[in-house]
Formats: C-alpha cells, sequence, structure tokens
C-alpha cells in the first residue's frame, strides 16, 4: 500500500498540539535563543552570517521548516527533512569541516525539550504517554537527519539531556555578540520581556549561564496572556509584543490553515 500520503505525524499527536500553537512555538524559541547562545557549536551558525545578521527571522525560518514537516504528509516531510540535510551539507563543503555529531543533537534536544516546557507553561505538564510520543517522533527526525547516538526512549534521552546541558553549554563572545543582536532587534522592553520569559522556561544550567533569574512573575503573566488569547485577544496583543516586521511571521505561526 502507498503510504507516502498519510501524515508524518499523527493528526491527534500532541506533537500537533504543540507545534499547532502559536504563542508555544514563541516559547519554544524564546528558550531555543538562549540555549543557542551558549552551545559550544555556536560558531557554525555565525559562519554564514545569517544568524547574527538577522536571528529573528533565522528562527522564524526554522519553526517554518519544523511545522512543515509536522503537519506534512510522509512524502513532503522527507523531502524537507533531505532539504535541511543538503543545506547542513553545503556549509560543511564551504567551511571544509563537518558539523559535529554532538551539535546536532543538542539542537534535536532543544526541540524536545522546549517543547515540553512551553505546552506546560501554557497548558499542562504532558502524560508519560505524551511525552514519550513527542521524544518518538522528534527522534524519528533525527534518524531521518544523521543524526546518530539518539537514545531510544523518552527515559534514556532524559538522562542524555541532563548530560548535554552539563557538558556542551558555555559562555562565550558569541553569546555576548547574539544577545545585543537580539537586544537590537527587539528594542529595549521587548529584550527585557525576552529575558523573562527565557528565566521562566529555560533549564538551571542555561539561566545561570546567562545570569537570569527564575520568574514566578513572568508565569503568571504568560497564563494571563494565555487566557487573553483564547478570548481573541492574540492579534491585539501582538502588536505591542512583537517588532512590526516580523509580526505577519508571527501570525503565520501555529497549525496551517486548510
Amino acid at each position: 500500500m502507498n503510504t507516502q500520503h498519510e501524515p508524518y505525524v499523527e493528526p491527534h499527536s500532541i506533537v500537533r498540539a504543540i507545534w499547532g500553537h502559536p504563542d508555544a512555538i514563541l516559547l519554544i524559541f524564546a528558550g531555543a535563543a538562549a540555549e543557542f547562545a551558549l552551545n559550544r557549536a555556536v560558531d557554525w551558525l555565525f559562519f554564514t552570517g545569517a544568524l547574527p545578521r538577522d536571528p529573528l527571522g533565522r528562527l522564524f525560518s526554522t519553526a517554518e521548516y519544523a511545522r512543515t514537516i509536522v503537519f506534512a504528509d510522509a512524502a513532503t516531510a522527507e523531502r524537507t527533512l533531505a532539504r535541511i540535510t543538503a543545506i547542513h551539507g553545503a556549509v560543511e563543503q564551504r567551511r571544509g569541516q563537518v558539523i559535529p555529531e554532538w551539535a546536532s543533537r543538542a539542537v534535536l534536544y532543544m526541540l524536545i525539550d522546549y517543547s515540553e516546557r512551553a505546552y506546560q507553561l501554557l497548558k499542562r505538564p504532558l502524560t508519560s504517554y505524551e511525552r514519550a510520543e513527542l521524544y518518538a517522533v522528534f527522534r524519528r527526525v533525527g534518524v531521518a537527519l544523521g543524526i546518530g547516538g539518539l537514545p531510544l526512549d523518552y527515559g534514556a534521552w532524559r538522562v542524555a539531556r541532563d548530560r548535554q546541558l552539563r557538558r556542551d553549554l558555555a559562555w562565550s563572545g558569541y553569546t555576548a555578540q547574539l544577545y545585543e543582536r537580539y537586544r537590537e532587534a527587539l528594542g529595549h522592553w521587548r529584550y527585557t520581556m525576552l529575558l523573562g520569559m527565557q528565566g521562566a522556561l529555560v533549564p538551571r544550567q542555561v539561566y545561570q549561564l546567562l545570569g537570569l533569574r527564575p520568574q514566578p512573575a513572568m508565569r503568571q503573566l504568560i497564563h494571563l496572556y494565555a487566557g487573553l488569547a483564547a478570548l481573541g485577544l492574540r492579534p491585539y496583543i501582538q502588536i505591542l509584543l512583537v517588532p512590526p516586521a516580523y509580526l505577519a511571521q508571527v501570525r503565520q505561526l501555529g497549525a496551517p490553515s486548510r
């Protein structure tokens, strides 16, 4: 039987619930923006110049790739994954080096971890079944991208994630450069909001290295925002929270229209 038109991710999967929620995606990339800046392989993200030139645009393009995979049929998702692999290969060829496998695992681990953390902030903790499903979907993505050494299940991944956070993060000059670019792109008060969201979201190792603080008050603000968004006020709040240059991209986040 031809299965190419079957969905890559099951329609009722928790992964679609997370990546179909525009606010969850914003939180995922608020967390990733923090951890990207600390990753020991962040120089790869600077190599093409795309990240320091337009860090927010780079994050939104990554979100669009992820959204395409999550909501696509199997054939479309596989083509998208092949395109990502080709892009990485071209960067490697230009630099004359291979992207370290541990660095690719680290990026995949961010997407898994912040997917879970974002949904918990906005909605509720995932069940054990949902955690296993979340990990299984992203492990499948990782295998398709040729990333080796991935744990077999969520429990083993949790151990590997904790080890990776201790081993692969460090403050560097790139960290300072990225945060300066975040500040320039967002402006003062939006940048302050980003720091607050990151302090409420990221693991302890990340907020300690960045000098952030846990933000119980920000958690309450996120819950308030979620309630206002449910009342249909999201477009108006986004005008305040998002720089005008990125507003159209933010409004395209979430589940694609049918």
